[in-house]
């Protein structure tokens, strides 16, 4: 067993439109006084993939729909975020006070889509997850590779919700060069027991690792996981349950 090492990777400019993130990213390893290597892992918040691709409104242009002001008025939200939300969405599952528990289209169940209005860059800016956040992962990846000669692996993470508990956790919503599930079926524990079910959600345990030393104030979007031994061909779908095998729907 190796140990894991967690390197915060601070000094990212405000992102925007089309900037140039894997040069960013690199240009902070490399104040680090590090060179990434191969079996590194890079965990990359959404905020800067999604605003680096365009993917912020602002609430100004927004009109909300009679659906969307009749959830707002219900749950007191704005009803102009709550459009953006149904937009981003293919269900609600839950509605509480100033929150929805959605479906995105991505086929994640989350607060709100992920449509976020903290850290935007402005206070009538929102925040949406990338269209399709393992694709991102893999551009990421692949401008990464181009520019210093290294492929690492590439998590993109956001903070969700977890039911039965309280506080939330990062998790993954894309992934690239890395193993996403490890699963350990059919092997034997040491007193013999055949396992069954035990499937570790790899690139979820990254992400959450990693934020550990990002923090939510901190303005560290990205860090550098070393040591993981986690490589591999994986995306983030692979970890989306089949209906028909989930028990809470």
């Amino acid at each position: 067993m190796n140990p894991v090492s967690i390197f915060p990777v601070p000094g990212l400019p405000e992102i925007v439109n089309g900037a140039a993130l894997a040069t960013l990213i690199l240009e902070g390893v490399q104040r680090l006084g590090l060179s990434l290597e191969s079996s590194d892992v890079l965990v990359v918040t959404q905020k800067v993939v999604s605003k680096a691709e365009g993917r912020v409104r602002s609430l100004e242009g927004v009109v909300p729909s009679p659906r969307a002001i009749e959830i707002g008025n219900r749950i007191a939200f704005d009803p102009r975020h709550v459009e953006v939300i149904l937009s981003e969405s293919v269900r609600i599952v839950r509605e509480a006070p100033r929150v929805l528990i959605t479906e995105t289209r991505h086929g994640f169940v989350c607060a709100n889509a992920g449509v976020d209005r903290s850290n935007t860059g402005g206070r009538e800016l929102l925040v949406l997850l990338p269209e399709r956040p393992d694709e991102s992962a893999g551009r990421l990846r692949e401008s990464l590779r181009e520019r210093s000669g290294v492929a690492p692996g590439v998590v993109i993470s956001d903070s969700f919700g977890r039911p039965w508990r309280e506080g939330q956790v990062n998790v993954a919503i894309g992934a690239a060069g890395v193993v996403a599930l490890r699963d350990y079926r059919g092997q034997r524990d040491p007193n013999g027991y055949e396992l069954q079910g035990t499937e570790l959600g790899v690139v979820d345990e990254l992400a959450s690792a990693a934020e550990l030393v990002m923090g939510k104030l901190d303005r560290v979007p990205v860090a550098l996981v070393r040591g993981a031994a986690v490589g591999g061909d994986d995306t983030v779908r692979r970890l989306l349950r089949d209906p028909a095998t989930d028990l809470f729907r």
